[in-house]
C-alpha cells in the first residue's frame, strides 16, 4: 500500500487492461510514470494479454513526495502488483525500463515462478545521476527534456527531483548489480544504439553476468533512452510479443 502521497498528476495514474490468463507487468523508470508505457501496454492488451502498469511510489504526483519514499518501496511495488497478477494468471512476464528494469531484475532474482522478464535499456552500471553519488542534500535536481530521439513527444515527467531520491536510485542500481547473477528466468536485453542517459554497456553487464541460459538481444536503431515512447516503440512490441509466443506455454492463450 502506497504512503500518503499529493494528488496523482492527470495522465499519471495505474493503468490495467484485463485480457487472457497471461498477464504482462511493465515497470516505468525513475522520474516516470505509467504513461510512458502506455502504448506498450495498449498495443499488448490489443493483442489479448493481461496488462497491469503500476505507478511507482512518489512518481506521478508531487517531486516532494520522492524524498519520502526508500527503493525498498519500489521493489514492493513491483512485488505487490505481480503478485495480484499471478492470482489470475497462468503466466506472468515482467517488463522494465530504465530504472524498472533495474527493479525487474530484483523482482526475478527473487521469484523463480516468473516465466521471463523483458528489460528496456535497463539501469544498473552507468547512468548520468552518476555524478551525483557523492553530493550532500538536502538540494533538489533540475531534470532536462526526456532522452527521447522523436520530436513532438510529451512524457510527465517532473521539473526537479531530490538529490535523495537520487541517491535512492544509485544505491538500488548497486544492490541490482550483485542480483544479475540469480536471475535465471528467460531474459529478452533491449537496447537502444544511442542512449544519452543509460549507457549501452550496462545492457553488456547484464548480458555478461546473467545466470539464466536463455538470453535474447535487440537493438533499437533508432530511438534513444525513452525507448517506449520513440521511434522503435512498435518493434518493441513486436519483439515482446514475439518472445511470450515462443516462451508460453499456454500457445492458446496468446
Amino acid at each position: 500500500m502506497k504512503r500518503e502521497e499529493s494528488s496523482i498528476l492527470e495522465g499519471a495514474e495505474s493503468r490495467f487492461y484485463q485480457g487472457n490468463q497471461i498477464g504482462i507487468l511493465l515497470c516505468h523508470g525513475f522520474n516516470g510514470t505509467p504513461q510512458s508505457m502506455q502504448f506498450i501496454g495498449e498495443r499488448l492488451s490489443q493483442l489479448g494479454y493481461t496488462v497491469s502498469i503500476p505507478r511507482l511510489s512518489g512518481h506521478g504526483t508531487h517531486y516532494r513526495d520522492m524524498e519520502k519514499v526508500h527503493y525498498e518501496n519500489w521493489k514492493q511495488d513491483l512485488q505487490e502488483e505481480y503478485d495480484r497478477l499471478k492470482e489470475t494468471c497462468l503466466e506472468v512476464y515482467v517488463v522494465g525500463q530504465s530504472m524498472g528494469g533495474a527493479l525487474t531484475l530484483q523482482l526475478a532474482a527473487s521469484n523463480s515462478s516468473i516465466s521471463g522478464i523483458a528489460l528496456i535499456n535497463a539501469a544498473v552500471t552507468d547512468v548520468a545521476y552518476q555524478t551525483l553519488r557523492t553530493e550532500k542534500g538536502p538540494m533538489l535536481i533540475e531534470e532536462g527534456e526526456p532522452d527521447i530521439h522523436k520530436p513532438g513527444v510529451y512524457e510527465i515527467t517532473y521539473s526537479k527531483v531530490p538529490l535523495h531520491a537520487v541517491h535512492e536510485l544509485l544505491d538500488l542500481m548497486d544492490e541490482t548489480k550483485e542480483k544479475v547473477a540469480k536471475v535465471e528466468s528467460p531474459v529478452l536485453l533491449i537496447t537502444s544504439a544511442v542512449d544519452h542517459v543509460v549507457p549501452p554497456s550496462n545492457s553488456d553487464f547484464i548480458y555478461e553476468n546473467l545466470r539464466s541460459k536463455e538470453v535474447k538481444r535487440v537493438t533499437l536503431p533508432h530511438s534513444y533512452h525513452v525507448a517506449s515512447m520513440d521511434y522503435d516503440a512498435t518493434m518493441i512490441v513486436d519483439n515482446i510479443h514475439q518472445y511470450i509466443e515462443d516462451l508460453s506455454r499456454e500457445p492458446s492463450l496468446s
